[in-house]
């Protein structure tokens, strides 16, 4: 008798990389469970054979009955890609903190929420993978980010501690770590962006930040981060190697730059990856 297909679980399928992961997945034979906030964005993926429906991490009603869904129609989920979040900018000194509430609320604790309902059933049947889609500003922060970089500081700390606790039971915990993607999550970074009011002492740095990730994610000019940006697909890739390799690694550093810098910021001490790097190559009040 053929084993049942693994169900992946899969959020922020919308577009970019939660997208090409659906269907990484789906054309690996996969049984894809395809969500969104907003399902109507999911059209071209049910057109394709996967189950599509709506989960808003902001949500917890809309979060429990994702799952209750998924566990009544296959049995549970073996596989949970916590990839959907979004990219808050703003100093520290600036940003209101309802926004970094709402940033925490979907980047993390929408993601604690979904993992700690799918996790019995992983840990009843003996095995299941968690693939938690990081940055590499989960190991690093620049001005300007600092609330978003956090947030994936806490998913890296969180996908730690979670490996180790469930280990035991079968379960596998992996982090992705994307460099720059040129995906339309840019757009919703640059429209995260501050406005730079008129009177604020940063204003002239919130210029600079518009115009940088302008330059990444539109090519208005030449930069390290838009001339080795990386596609959506190649980080679905990733995601489907941590997905089907039996012993994945616990992070999986995703482009050139997400290699290269994250090893020079494990060697280099603090003031000299300041220097040499960040004051370089990112905008510094």
């Amino acid at each position: 008798m053929t084993a049942p297909r693994p169900v992946a679980l899969i959020t922020g399928c919308s577009s970019g990389i939660g997208r090409a992961t659906a269907l990484r997945l789906h054309e690996a034979g996969l049984r894809v469970v395809a969500t969104a906030r907003k399902p109507q964005t999911l059209a071209e993926l049910a057109e394709l054979g996967m189950e599509t429906r709506a989960l808003d991490l902001t949500d917890s009603d809309s979060v429990n009955a994702a799952v209750e869904a998924v566990n009544a129609r296959h049995g549970g989920v073996d596989i949970l890609v916590n990839n959907a979040g979004y990219g808050l900018s703003g100093t520290f000194e600036e940003t209101e903190l309802d926004r970094v509430r709402d940033q925490f609320e979907t980047n993390v604790f929408g993601l604690v929420r979904l993992t700690q309902l799918v996790l019995p059933g992983m840990r009843q049947r003996g095995s299941g993978r968690v693939v938690n889609v990081s940055s590499i500003f989960g190991r690093y922060a620049v001005p300007g980010g600092g609330f978003y970089h956090a947030s994936k500081h806490a998913v890296e700390a969180l996908s730690d501690a979670l490996r180790l606790e469930v280990a035991g039971f079968g379960i596998r915990v992996v982090v992705v770590e994307p460099g720059p993607v040129r995906t339309p999550w840019g757009q919703t970074f640059m429209d995260h962006l501050p406005a730079g009011a008129e009177n604020s002492p940063y204003q002239r740095f919130h210029e600079r930040m518009a115009e940088y990730y302008n330059a990444i994610y539109s090519h208005t000019r030449r930069s390290l981060a838009g001339t080795f940006a990386i596609e959506a697909d190649q980080v679905a890739a990733v995601i489907e190697k941590a997905v089907r390799t039996r012993r994945p690694r616990a992070r999986y550093p995703v482009g050139f730059l997400a290699s290269s810098t994250l090893t020079l910021r494990r060697l280099a001490p603090d003031s000299v990856f300041d220097n040499t790097f960040v004051r370089r190559q990112f905008p510094v009040p």
